[in-house]
């Protein structure tokens, strides 16, 4: 009867997603996944201002009122950024911890009783909670399985991912994560809160979703792909700062992993947002101390206050801290490589399958995970609870159910603890907190330590890929303080000194592992500090992430670079590789080049348009001598908005007169605009009539006349520098010019402060407001 009331729900809830619309521009399988690995099936994002006659009509209406209007409302979108990510973060929190705190005190009262019952009610309300997070992901928001950071790292980096961005990705990636979190899978929701930052940005830069009937129109003001990449590195900087209560570590984060296009005004509203997030979620932390958020506990907003523990540090001990630096480094290096060899086969061969292998996937992850955490701290003989320390404010055993150190797990005295359960059966922030713990030496055996790195080391490795929200920021964390607290066990045994502290190795080999594996370094340091509340172990930190920086860079790449390049996601890294140095530009441009007259015929458009997948056409024009002249750049988009408008359509083969405002504009630079994170208009979507296809298109007013032109034979490393850091979409090889009418200098630019400084400043940092 039971299982027929969850079949009936399924369905129920399923019939009630049917009815609502489709994500906003379609629903695939293989969404946010790119198919190949070369970059070729991706479309890059127009960060290139493109000033064409409707771009100087509408910046000749606008005056300074617009540009204290736009100032305002950028800042104002930061702000409604930290309040939307940071009331997402709370949610997630509250309704992980909830679950989880249900579970571990409803698992701890029945075993009082039965083990036996108590392992079937603890196997079924994971693989419940698991199967809803893989249910939602697999039926309705395929884009967010997996952390997400690859996804908006590549966003960030001028990719264009289908479906990364938009509402159905938001809800499924909030409740995913409930589900997947909750229901104990080797995973964390740190990956998760970024994508989440990045989508509820995303969503409010665009207006909202039409789809859904959740927009406004006075907050669609940022139409251009520029404006919505400030806005999602807002995001990313909201989420981890919502994650781990770090906006500083959050501003950094956005900095050195994700964005690739950086300035000082985005800073500061970067910096806001992360404020915003951090007094949004001290605000929930207060409420809650009130006892009104049920089971939340300390450790739903991570924070793991070390700042009790070792103040002092003496030489001899950074040697063995420099040997967890080479261990994170290794088992980093190797955790991304095993990962990638997994998620390869996985994605090859696993989920080609379908839907509802991917569910069995994720239950039978789900099944051995809990198997494993409830299994094995019963082959494990307790321990004799230390003697009681009052200062220390510890308890042994602590109560059934309860938040703390020492759990009483199949003990049969009543002043013993189970130390392999301490770790294994509890939710991921509390076992942190006891690795991290200080004043407990000999809390936690050698065997049971290391039992649990190797079981929870293959959890993460497997559970890595499944069709479920995941983060790696936490099960890494617990990998390397597990073999932090080992080297750390090794030393107070060998100096025999009373201030060494195991926690603080354990501090230590989280940030390694870390390091190792992401290789972050100065974003990393300042989470770790701010999360712990210990600046003592700042030059420490610093060390340890720099050796493990180091080792895990001579096997492979970071743990987010191998992940976007396995879903074909061509990122543009800071440095151009060592064999561009011998290349020309010329050598990797295409040979053959598709252009447009500048007065074309209909036909002729629908025919390149439909017979290449190209995002870019010159545009040529003859002199009144017969000589060639490149005119400028114009645009797919452009181009599929001028045949769906049919209004630009002329009988004549005759260019128009040239100069702005001869004739009107019927468009505006929004008009152009693609949504984020969508589809787009295709060229199969436009229905002509043959009276339409014998028509005529002037394109001057439309093109881009100012495209960014390099010489045929200049070095490919500097036009890979150029391309990155401009952040264009496309480059004009020609030969070399045969004369020069100017040069300009630093002096040349230096233009002198007058009442027109506001618009010049705008015009540099946003199309939207030109």
């Amino acid at each position: 009867m039971l299982s027929n009331h969850l079949q009936n729900g399924f369905e129920t809830a399923k019939m009630v997603w049917s009815r609502l619309p489709n994500a906003e521009e379609g629903d695939h399988e293989d969404t946010g996944h790119l198919r190949k690995s070369d970059g070729s099936g991706v479309e890059s994002l127009e960060y290139e201002v493109v000033e064409n006659h409707a771009y100087w009509e509408e910046q000749e209406q606008r005056g300074k009122l617009f540009v204290g209007y736009y100032v305002v409302v950028k800042w104002f979108f930061a702000l409604l950024i930290g309040i939307g990510t940071g009331l997402a973060a709370v949610f997630i929190n509250l309704s992980v911890e909830n679950f989880a705190g249900w579970k571990f005190a409803l698992t701890f009262s029945i075993i009082q009783k039965s083990y036996v019952a108590g392992f079937i009610v603890y196997v079924l309300i994971n693989l419940v909670l698991v199967l809803s997070s893989v249910y939602i992901i697999t039926q309705f928001a395929p884009a967010a399985a997996g952390s997400g950071i690859p996804e908006i790292k590549g966003y960030l980096n001028g990719v264009d991912i289908h479906g990364v961005l938009l509402f159905r990705t938001l809800i499924g990636k909030i409740f995913g994560s409930i589900g997947s979190v909750g229901g104990g899978l080797a995973l964390g929701k740190e990956g998760p809160l970024v994508h989440t930052g990045a989508c509820i940005a995303s969503l409010l830069g665009q207006g909202g979703s039409t789809k859904y009937h959740l927009s406004s129109r006075w907050l669609q003001v940022f139409k251009s792909d520029r404006d919505r990449r400030d806005l999602v590195t807002c995001g990313c900087a909201a989420g981890v700062a919502a994650a781990f209560r770090a906006p500083v570590g959050g501003v950094l984060f956005a900095l050195e992993e994700v964005t690739s296009w950086w300035r000082s005004q985005l800073m500061w509203r970067v910096f806001f947002t992360s404020a915003i997030v951090a007094v949004v979620v001290r605000t929930a932390m207060g409420w809650c101390k009130n006892g009104n958020c049920g089971h939340f506990g300390s450790g739903g907003f991570i924070i793991w206050d070390t700042s009790d523990g070792q103040e002092d540090y003496s030489f001899e001990e950074l040697l063995p801290m420099a040997v967890i630096g080479v261990i994170g480094g290794l088992l980093g290096a190797l955790f991304n490589q095993l990962t990638l060899y997994i998620s390869y086969w996985r994605r090859n061969h696993l989920h080609k399958r379908g839907n509802r292998v991917k569910i069995i996937e994720a239950c039978l992850v789900s099944l051995i995970t809990s198997f494993i955490s409830f299994g094995l701290p019963l082959l494990r003989k307790c321990s004799t609870c230390p003697e009681a320390d009052p200062d220390s404010g510890i308890e042994c055993p602590r109560p059934p159910g309860m938040y703390g150190n020492y759990v009483n797990f199949y003990c049969s005295k009543e002043k013993e603890y189970n130390d392999l359960a301490t770790i294994f059966f509890n939710s991921q922030d509390d076992a942190i907190r006891n690795l991290f713990s200080a004043k407990t030496v000999h809390e936690f055996s050698a065997q049971s330590l290391l039992t649990f790195l190797v079981m929870f080391y293959a959890l993460a490795v497997v559970t890595f890929g499944t069709a479920v929200p995941a983060g790696q920021f936490v099960p890494g964390i617990m990998i390397g303080s597990t073999y932090g607290r080992l080297v750390g066990m090794f030393v107070v045994n060998f100096y025999k000194k009373p201030n060494i502290e195991e926690g603080t190795y354990a501090l230590l080999g989280a940030a390694s592992f870390l390091g190792g594996s992401m290789r972050m370094t100065v974003s990393l340091c300042v989470i770790m500090v701010e999360i712990t509340n210990n600046l003592k172990l700042l030059p420490l930190i610093m060390l340890v992430l720099l050796i493990s920086k180091a080792v895990g860079d001579a096997f492979n790449e970071g743990l987010y670079e191998e992940q976007a390049r396995l879903r074909g996601i061509p990122l543009l890294e800071s440095k151009p590789k060592y064999q561009m140095r011998k290349m020309t530009a010329k050598d990797t441009s295409g040979q053959r080049v598709v252009s447009f007259p500048r007065v074309v015929k209909v036909a002729d458009v629908v025919s390149i348009l439909r017979s290449n997948s190209h995002n870019g056409f010159p545009v040529i024009d003859h002199t009144r001598t017969g000589e060639t002249l490149v005119i400028g750049l114009v645009l797919r988009s452009h181009l599929l908005v001028l045949l769906q408008s049919k209004v630009d359509f002329q009988h004549s083969p005759l260019p128009c007169d040239p100069r702005p405002g001869s004739r009107p504009i019927r468009h505006t630079p929004s008009e152009f605009v693609k949504p984020a994170s969508s589809k787009g208009m295709s060229i199969h979507d436009i229905q002509l009539s043959p009276d339409d296809l014998e028509m005529y298109i002037d394109l001057a007013p439309f093109l881009n006349p100012s495209p960014y032109i390099v010489p045929e034979d200049m070095s490919l490393t500097k036009v890979y520098n150029l391309f990155r850091q401009l952040g264009l979409r496309h480059i004009f090889v020609v030969p070399r010019p045969s004369r020069v009418i100017g040069l300009i200098t630093r002096k040349d630019l230096l233009i002198e402060d007058n009442e027109e400084s506001d618009t010049v400043e705008l015009q540099s940092t946003s199309n939207s407001a030109r």
